[in-house]
């Protein structure tokens, strides 16, 4: 068979093969769209035009190694890679780490949109999670994806220029070195910055407090007001803002999650009949549970865990309502006022001092 027709039936195979490796990452990438859970269309739309980013990046280096690919065997086969003079060093220096240069650039920009993708599709399943009228945890996770597209960026890029150095003939040896002295010596000088940082990634991530949240931290308690990655604010019941750095938050209770329980304790004297005080609790939960203007916001039965305590003359009755998250403040506080009406209608005397 002729030398040219070899030729050209490896170009040919080259070419194929490169449209084959870039209709199955077609097809992988378009299945694993369909089977995403995404949270509105303009959700999707961001990941498709992501998915198409990927996709030209990597048609462009698969046809590119392809055309390298062809040209270095055709130049082979007709013996042009001897070195007999300059021009043909340099062109099987371009054929050789050339294509390495593409290869390695092309490379991390398919990794980078490939990755951007990935975090994309990670913040659409965190906002998927919430409602979509939820502005803060959108926000959340949009800083989140912000912090994880910014290191992926980082990294991918450091490393590219390390091979590309390399590829270049340069000792990346003193820069690695002075790059291990230089961390070190940051993480040393700011390893509390470092802690809060991490700290703050985590404690957004995993949504343990929001703002506006009735939190306890560190034995403090009052509304959340700011959640930073290095600092969370809250304003206490005096009006105090209390700023804690978020690697020294060593305990965090959130009140308000879900659900809350608005506590009153009821104190009476020994003499009084505790199943008419008992009798006198419930009939003011029902009459709060069928009331209009509470009835949105409890969500079950008044409660009485019963006495709590037994002490210098008096009775403590503890009580408490389940009501929705930040209500449970004015909840307590109406029980409060029902339940004085209440017990000194029917005769019941608290304990007084």
């Amino acid at each position: 068979m002729p030398e040219y027709v070899l030729t050209l039936l490896a170009i040919v195979a080259a070419f194929a093969a490169a449209a084959l490796v870039v209709a199955v990452a077609h097809a992988i990438v378009h299945r694993a769209l369909d089977t995403m859970e995404v949270a509105s269309a303009e959700s999707r739309k961001a990941l498709q035009d992501r998915a198409v980013g990927l996709m030209r990046a990597l048609r462009l280096l698969a046809f590119g190694v392809a055309a390298f690919g062809s040209v270095s065997f055709g130049l082979a086969r007709f013996g042009i890679t001897e070195q007999t003079w300059e021009p043909r060093s340099l062109v099987r220096w371009l054929l050789t780490h050339g294509v390495n240069l593409v290869v390695i650039v092309a490379g991390s920009a398919i990794v980078l949109r490939a990755a951007n993708l990935a975090i994309e599709h990670l913040q659409q399943r965190l906002s998927h999670r919430h409602t979509q009228a939820d502005l803060e945890w959108q926000r959340r996770a949009s800083t989140l994806g912000g912090i994880l597209t910014s290191l992926v960026s980082v990294t991918v890029w450091f490393v590219a220029v390390l091979m590309l150095l390399r590829e270049l003939s340069i000792d990346v040896l003193p820069i690695l070195t002075g790059a291990g002295i230089a961390g070190l010596a940051i993480g040393f000088g700011a390893q509390n910055l470092v802690r809060d940082v991490i700290s703050g990634f985590f404690l957004i991530l995993e949504d343990q407090v929001r703002i506006g949240d009735i939190a306890r931290i560190n034995g403090v308690s009052g509304v959340v007001e700011q959640i930073n990655l290095r600092t969370i604010v809250l304003r206490d019941a005096e009006g105090a803002v209390q700023v804690f750095p978020n690697g020294t938050v060593n305990t965090l209770a959130n009140l308000s999650k879900q659900f809350a329980y608005a506590v009153v304790e009821v104190k009476v004297l020994y003499s009084e009949n505790l199943d008419r005080v008992f009798g006198t609790i419930r009939d003011v939960g029902a009459s709060m549970q069928e009331d209009p203007a509470w009835q949105p916001v409890l969500i079950a039965a008044i409660e009485i865990p019963g006495v709590v305590s037994i002490a210098d003359g008096q009775v403590t009755v503890a009580v408490k309502f389940k009501s929705l998250p930040l209500n449970q403040g004015r909840v307590a506080n109406e029980l409060r006022r029902r339940l004085l009406g209440a017990l000194s209608g029917r005769g019941i005397r608290p304990y007084a001092d």
